[in-house]
């Protein structure tokens, strides 16, 4: 019996204690899901990102958005609201998950300071609270962390010393530390005794740190990727630090007050530190004031070395030819430094180079003809040196050079002809040389010039060739200072895009035509010391945009009135003109002449295009009224060219149609919009279609539009543009069968409903652009009826099983008559279209629109920039529009170029896969930078300054082939950015 109560004695225990770790794990539960609506009571946040967190909710706190759990215990082990827009403070409530292992605040608008009581999170190994607006310093109390892997407090607002418990508190189990981007001051606080021996990224970079890199850094064997640039550190070289790192990857030194050995005099020790690194991939040391020669131990530096910037340093010496052993080598700087000598041919051999730069420095001799053999090179810059010799021819076989600079040099002979084969030029820039003869018609009509063509101050002579005029998105031009004669051409009133014109102390004469004056953005004009004559035009002084002029020391004649653009000039703008007269300050009176005849002249002018207005509007009536006709009549459209009737497509019955939907079930609807419904379905044939039903309520006033698309769809074939299967009409029924496309349309993938991450990535991302872009340059340009979409969203481009992406809802689009998109023509629908639809969807309407312009493919290529703005950013149109008041052309030009480091580094997070190639950053960064100005050029609020839909496709092709086959060395290394647990 004694037995037998004993056991009755232990299972009773047994049942109480269970019921006591039950009631404690259920207190601690309660208690954590109590912490973290504390959390959220001081945070505001867009609907649904915190979706169910709330006690009534009924959502198991597990469940909750972010929240990630331990499944045996319900422990909530992770708590990750990163780049979900919180705002608010972060509340010491959450000190209360004694359990957390992950917490990631990161990406959001957090402000006031960071916690001490995070430091209680004993079991925490990861924290990140990088990219918010944190203040104050960096509490002490986070050096209690002891369990703490990886630290991320940068690009905040952060100041005062790094706490020394932060890094030396007796435990090494930090691998990643990046408190960049603040404004922190002191040393590094790392003492002997500090041993961080796991530790493999540290970021310091763009803080207020003083003094010398630690020595205790060296216990760190395991480093890959030091930062340490934009700070005010000083001291040698930490050659024998770097030298105990075998596994480093990227070194950043730059912008600090580092020196070389022996006095400043000696960089061979540094550099011989780094040769034991074989996967030493990037070295910036740039705007040190860095003494010595460049040594030639440098070519034994790893080979899979791909970038080095040493510009802005006190380098001397000839650049040595061991440099060109660093075949895989894409970036080479050595800008701004005092290097003599000739330029080595053998750089020729380094084929992978998309960069050089040696400008400012006292390089001699010719132009290697040799360098127009590396394929990938994409920026040359030998500017401010002594080089002489003329330009080699060569340069031509750069089919990647994107930016030319020569200028400040020495050079002779005359510009190549050849240069106009430099299609993807975009800056040309030969100024301040001795170069001779013409400007070639094949380089004046560089169409690709977006920045500047500058070939002043040389001794070119002839005329201005009128191929300038094709460059329409050239933002400068400057030739003077040259011999140039003849007159100047009114066709340069075609440059839409010029902001600066510099024609100055050349020998042109003849009268200064009207049509600089009607360009939209100039800014600058100076036409100082040529020979011109005659009036200066009225369409100058009516330039809303003019703010700089200067017509002295010409043949200049008539009055002058000191209103509009004249209105801030003085004198000296109008020196040497002896038959000026008039208001400006320091100019003669003028005689006043009535019935001048250039008056007579502009009315009958005047009268004659409002009689020319008239017929040509009386034409557009009659040409309305017969389309109108057409679509409305109810009969088959025609080709109004040839007067043929299109075939139809074979109908598909009602009946199957049913039965291919499950009756049109809810269950098959997979969504809707003003147009009615769009459901999946099952032909009998197993074909998968979608099946987009007119909803019957609104049928009679969007008829047109299931015509109008019923109408494109039938015209066009393209692998990038939806096409038809077949129609079913009845009375009282109306629908589109089409493919049905397995992964549904890109909104769904950019705004994800779980509110996860986006699951595309860049390379995807650019493939889908490329692909739409293909797809409307086809309908603008190459279709056998021109036509212009008006409704380019995320929500109509769908993606197939393969994510090939294409265009669809053409039920507002536009037939445009006429094969040259480039004149106007009368033929287009109006703004409106005929069934009282807006042309397009708010935050993708082109600004034009709005003023009652008719539809155009300019329109849509604002409409493609801003969804290229789109997906950088991240922010839906509608979100700016609504809570600042902007468009995102408007947000993100706010931020162009220099403060685009926040959109860029969001966008690399956002749209990089968790694992990937550490070069690849550098890469994409380009790429991302490609893409916003891109989407810039496309959204400009003067339609004719946007590029064709044939330019942008062709420039997001270039794109996707260089995401495709990067120029890199390929590693197995992470990003320092991406989260590794």
């Amino acid at each position: 019996m004694g037995f037998r109560k004993f056991l009755l004695f232990c299972f009773l225990c047994s049942i109480i204690f269970t019921f006591m770790v039950s009631g404690q794990e259920n207190a601690q539960l309660m208690k954590d899901r109590a912490s973290l609506v504390s959390f959220m009571s001081g945070v505001v946040y867009p609907r649904h990102s915190l979706e169910g967190w709330s006690i009534s909710s009924g959502v198991h706190v597990c469940n909750w958005s972010g929240v990630h759990c331990n499944n045996a215990s319900d422990q909530i082990l992770e708590l990750d609201l990163s780049g979900m827009q919180l705002q608010g403070t972060i509340s010491p409530v959450v000190a209360n998950l004694t359990s957390l292992r992950i917490l990631d605040l990161s990406r959001n608008f957090f402000v006031g300071q960071i916690p001490a009581e995070l430091g209680y999170l004993s079991q925490l190994k990861q924290l990140s609270l990088s990219l918010n607006l944190l203040e104050g310093n960096i509490p002490a109390e986070l050096g209690s962390l002891h369990q703490l892997v990886y630290l991320d407090l940068g690009t905040n607002r952060l100041k005062g010393d790094i706490p020394e418990p932060l890094l030396c508190n007796g435990s090494s189990s930090l691998q990643y530390i990046d408190l960049s981007n603040n404004s922190l001051t002191g040393q590094i606080p790392l003492t002997n005794e500090c041993k961080l021996m796991d530790l493999k990224f540290l970021l310091l970079w763009s803080n207020r740190l003083v003094g010398q890199v630690p020595r205790a850094l060296s216990n760190s064997t395991k480093l890959k990727w030091l930062d340490l640039e934009s700070n005010m550190l000083s001291g040698e070289l930490p050659s024998t630090t770097i030298q105990k790192m075998p596994q480093l990857q990227f070194l950043y030194l730059s912008y600090n007050k580092f020196v070389s050995h022996d006095g400043n005099s000696n960089l061979e020790p540094f550099f011989a530190s780094l040769v034991n690194s074989s996967n030493f991939q990037e070295l910036e040391l740039a705007g040190n004031g860095l003494g010595g020669t460049i040594p030639s131990i440098i070519g034994d530096l790893s080979a899979k070395l791909v970038q080095i910037h040493l510009d802005d340093n006190l380098i001397y010496g000839s650049i040595p030819l061991q440099l060109s052993n660093l075949v895989n080598l894409t970036l080479l700087n050595l800008s701004s430094n005092l290097l003599n000598g000739s330029i080595p041919p053998e750089l020729c051999r380094m084929r992978k180079l998309e960069r050089v730069c040696l400008s400012n420095n006292s390089l001699s001799g010719e132009v290697p003809a040799a360098l127009g053999d590396i394929p990938h090179l994409g920026l040359l810059d030998l500017s401010k040196n002594k080089l002489s010799g003329s330009i080699p021819d060569s340069l031509a076989n750069l089919s990647q050079l994107r930016r030319l600079l020569l200028y400040e040099n020495q050079l002779t002979g005359t510009i190549p002809q050849s240069l106009g084969k430099c299609i993807n030029l975009e800056i040309l820039d030969l100024s301040r040389n001795m170069i001779s003869g013409i400007i070639p018609s094949a380089v004046a009509g560089l169409r690709s010039l977006k920045l500047y063509l500058n070939l002043s101050s040389n001794h070119l002579h002839g005329h201005l060739p009128l191929e300038l005029s094709k460059m329409d998105m050239v933002l400068a031009i400057d030739l003077s200072v040259n011999n140039l004669s003849g007159t100047i051409p009114p066709q340069l009133g075609s440059c839409i895009a010029l902001e600066n014109l510099k024609l100055s102390s050349n020998v042109l004469e003849g009268r200064l035509p009207a049509s600089l004056g009607q360009l939209p953005y100039l800014k600058e004009l100076d036409l100082s010391s040529n020979k011109l004559i005659g009036e200066i035009p009225q369409t100058l002084q009516a330039s809303a945009t003019l703010k700089q002029l200067n017509f002295s020391f010409n043949k200049f004649s008539g009055n002058i009135s000191n209103k509009g653009a004249f209105s801030s000039l003085t004198i000296d703008s109008f020196l040497g003109n002896e038959g000026l007269c008039g208001s400006i300050k320091g100019m003669p009176n003028c005689k006043k002449k009535w019935f001048h005849r250039s008056v007579i002249l502009s009315i009958l002018l005047s009268l004659f295009a409002t009689l020319l207005f008239f017929c040509g509007y009386l034409f557009v009536l009659r040409s309305k009224a017969r389309e109108r006709l057409a679509i409305f009549s109810g009969t088959d459209l025609e080709d109004e060219e040839t007067g043929s009737k299109e075939l139809k497509y074979p109908k598909i019955s009602y009946q199957k149609l049913i039965e291919a939907t499950g009756g049109l079930s809810s269950s098959s609807l997979i969504g809707s919009g003003r147009f009615g419904q769009v459901y999946k379905g099952v032909l009998a044939d197993n074909t998968r279609i979608a099946v987009k039903v007119l909803d019957p309520k609104t049928a009679s006033e969007i008829s047109g539009s299931f015509k109008r698309e019923c109408q494109i769809l039938r015209r066009t074939r393209h692998r990038n543009l939806i096409r038809i299967i077949t129609i079913c009409g009845r009375p009282d029924f109306k629908a589109l069968v089409l493919p049905l496309m397995e992964n549904g349309s890109l909104e769904r993938h950019l705004y994800p409903s779980n509110g996860l991450k986006p699951a595309l990535d860049l390379v995807q991302l650019v493939s889908i652009c490329h692909d739409v872009a293909e797809g409307v340059a086809y309908l603008h340009h190459h279709s056998p009826v021109k036509v212009v979409h008006c409704d380019l969203k995320p929500s109509n481009i769908l993606l197939d099983h393969d994510m090939t992406a294409l265009v669809a809802d053409f039920g507002i689009a536009k037939l445009v008559k006429g094969a040259d998109e480039s004149i106007p023509t009368t033929d287009s629908v109006s703004f409106s279209s005929t069934d009282g639809l807006l042309c397009g969807s708010l935050g993708y309407i082109a600004p034009e629109y709005g003023m009652g312009k008719q539809a155009s493919t300019q329109g849509d290529v604002y409409s493609f920039g801003v969804l290229l703005l789109e997906i950088v950013t991240g922010r839906h149109p509608t979100d700016l529009l609504f809570d600042e008041g902007s468009s995102l052309h408007e947000y993100v030009k706010k931020h162009y170029p220099y403060n685009l480091e926040s959109i860029i580094e969001q966008a690399q997070v956002r749209c990089a896969p968790r694992a990937m190639p550490t070069y690849y950053n550098r890469v994409w960064r380009d790429v991302i930078l490609e893409l916003i100005e891109l989407g810039l050029m496309c959204t400009q609020r003067n339609p004719c300054t946007r590029p064709s839909m044939l330019d942008v496709a062709h420039e997001m092709g270039m794109l996707k082939q260089y995401l495709s086959t990067p120029p890199t060395v390929e590693t197995e290394e992470p990003s320092p950015k991406a989260n590794a647990f």
